[in-house]
């Protein structure tokens, strides 16, 4: 009985989609009709017209005629040929013999007496001779066809334009309700199984929400006092963080509809949908006001519009945008809907969309710290089958930047591994592997490297983990690795401080530690490799960043050439002048000729232990940070970040 159940299902899955009716092969089997009556019509000669007054005196008394049909109410005769005499008239049919029938016909005046005229015909022919005479009437449908014709044409065009059209953006109701809104709407809490207990960390988010969802619950306990409820909130912030969850939550607990729409949906190729769906969502709303409106990734919508008509606007994405502003805070009153709205890029949008009476909150949804990080995972693992003793604090620990999202990867991916290593229960190894993975790539055991190229890359990775350990204010080594991952040949995992500020020597020793894998290979081999190329690029990124918005150059001086608006991107011009940028590049390498001399000291005076840990990294392939305590001793500077 096991082995058949998926045989049925799987015949199930094959036979349902023959049940349903489908057009496309409707239309393939006309064509192969029609095909095939041409296929089957393609030997027979076009019949070829005689007159009356020549073939009664020739052709019908000659005995080569097989039969004669003659329609009365065509006043029409159709004349067959017997088949031994077809080839005699070859001539007449432009070289070929005739097949099939009829081979000639002709036509006669209304008052043509045909039983007369043929059987006078027939007298005259021997037995042997005689044709067969059919004499009959056919019933025209023509007439009725072309009343028919263009009604039903009409008919099936309205048919096939109301059916969905997927390839176009119609939407469910096809062509005729491309205008209609495409919001889903949630009419209770049941319907969305999410709530703020699912949402961890994000708390001062979660209040500013909690407030709005419990205006719509006790609007008198506010209004009593002159208080308004809030037209609209924004949640910004980096991609994976949560504001979508946020707006979900927000669905599970208020007790009042919930619109949840993406601003792509605004977004369509016909002029006008964008507005006329705008228009449509916010009827619904009216109607169901008290209610609250989500717009998901609303920068695809809410875009700031050009000031330069014909260089990069877009009129329909801006007719949408206009429509959302005037139903958000226009002369017409939306009281009692809310509209909450995400995107990561609120840089770029509309300044008239961002003013309050529109959106009168901005709610920043920031990457979780390492308490909130604790308890993401703890909701992320209450599924998850852990072993005894496991300490979800470690993994918070070793997560400094992840997203709520990465944590969720993360724990899959761990429940993923222990499965292909058939394990019983998830370990904290299965963990650690599996941020090895999303951070640095699939491991590439089975990467061809010499033993010269090993060599290089330990010493590399080694130079790295040198300086990053004996400067103060770098980021404290967590691992260090010389087994390929990803596109990487080596690769060192740092435990960052969570600080908000950063000072000019915490950033130079942190560009020390970057380039120390370069001027590694400068000291063991005396030349330099590609191996460098992302370290450079960091290293040129940050040494930029400095100088030309941090103003931590003292010739630049206290100067910021940074765009929080965006709009430089657009921009062919430098903010500064050709002197300005010379002294700029000037500055740039003087910072990171520093960096350079502070890697080889620290290596320099350390080589001893440097080389100990590059024989070290040769021989485990993977090292950690108790190993370098054990060559360098107790790291000193710089805050702890494994504390709680």
């Amino acid at each position: 009985m096991e082995e058949k159940k998926p045989h049925n299902r799987h015949k199930k899955q094959q036979d349902a989609p023959g049940g349903r009716f489908s057009w496309t092969s409707l239309i393939y089997l006309l064509l192969l009709v029609g095909l095939a009556y041409m296929w089957f019509n393609s030997g027979s000669s076009d019949p070829i017209k005689k007159e009356w007054i020549d073939l009664k005196g020739t052709l019908l008394v000659s005995g080569d005629v097989a039969k004669v049909e003659y329609v009365r109410n065509e006043r029409k005769a159709d004349i067959y040929l017997e088949k031994e005499v077809l080839a005699s008239y070859k001539n007449q049919f432009g070289g070929k013999e005739p097949k099939g029938g009829p081979h000639f016909y002709f036509l006669v005046s209304d008052n043509f007496d045909a039983e007369t005229e043929f059987e006078a015909i027939l007298e005259q022919l021997p037995a042997d001779k005689h044709f067969k005479l059919v004499i009959t009437e056919h019933k025209s449908y023509l007439g009725i066809l072309e009343w028919l014709l263009f009604p039903l044409m009409l008919i099936v065009f309205w048919i096939l334009m109301s059916r969905p059209m997927r390839n176009m953006g119609g939407g469910g109701g096809g062509i005729f309700n491309v205008g209609k809104s495409q919001a889903k709407l949630y009419e209770t809490a049941g319907n969305v199984k999410v709530t703020f207990k699912d949402v961890a960390g994000l708390e001062e988010a979660k209040v500013e929400v909690m407030e709005i969802v419990d205006f719509l619950k006790n609007s008198k306990r506010y209004t009593a006092l002159g208080g308004k409820i809030p037209k609209g909130a924004l949640l910004v912030g980096p991609p994976g963080t949560g504001k979508t969850l946020l707006a979900k939550a927000v669905a599970g607990e208020a007790n009042v509809p919930f619109f949840s729409i993406s601003g792509s949906d605004f977004v369509e190729m016909f002029v006008g949908v964008g507005a006329s769906r705008v228009r449509d969502l916010f009827r619904q709303a009216k109607e169901k006001a008290p209610c609250i409106v989500f717009i998901d990734e609303i920068d695809a919508v809410g875009r700031a519009r050009s000031k330069n008509g014909g260089f990069s606007s877009n009129d329909e994405r801006e007719n949408t945008l206009n429509q959302l502003l005037t139903e958000m805070d226009g002369f017409g009153s939306n009281s009692g809907v809310i509209i909450l709205a995400a995107t990561n890029r609120a840089d770029i949008l509309d300044k008239a969309l961002m003013r309050a009476g529109r959106f009168d909150r901005q709610i920043h949804v920031e990457l979780p710290e390492l308490k909130e990080r604790l308890e993401i995972f703890k909701v992320h693992l209450n599924n998850i089958k852990l072993e005894e003793g496991f300490q979800m604090e470690f993994l918070a620990k070793q997560t400094p930047g992840f997203s709520g999202a990465d944590i969720a990867n993360v724990c899959n991916e761990a429940a993923l591994i222990a499965a292909r290593h058939n394990k019983k229960v998830v370990e904290r190894q299965d963990f650690l592997d599996a941020i090895d993975r999303i951070v640095g790539g699939l491991e590439r055991k089975s990467k061809i490297i010499t033993q010269e190229e090993k060599n290089t890359i330990a010493h590399h990775e080694a130079g790295h983990a040198t300086v990053s350990w004996l400067l103060p204010n770098a980021n404290p080594l967590l691992k260090v690795t010389i087994i390929p991952r990803g596109q990487s040949l080596g690769a060192a995992w740092y435990l960052p401080e969570e600080r908000q500020l950063t000072t000019t020597e915490q950033m130079m020793d942190e560009m020390a530690a970057t380039i120390g894998g370069r001027v590694a290979e400068e000291i063991v081999n005396g030349r330099i490799s590609t191996g460098a190329l992302s370290d450079l690029e960091k290293l040129t990124k940050q040494a930029y960043a400095m100088v030309t918005y941090f103003g931590m150059s003292s010739k630049v001086g206290n100067l910021s050439y940074y765009d929080s608006t965006g709009r430089s991107e657009m921009s062919f011009n430098r903010p500064y002048s050709e002197k300005t940028a010379e002294l700029i590049d000037s500055e740039v390498k003087k910072l990171i000729e520093k960096a350079h001399e502070t890697a080889t000291r620290v290596l320099t005076e350390n080589r001893e232990g440097f080389e100990k840990l590059a024989a070290l990294l040769l021989e485990k392939e993977v090292i950690f940070s108790e190993d370098l305590e054990e060559i360098f001793g107790q790291r000193k500077g710089g805050k702890d970040p494994n504390r709680l």
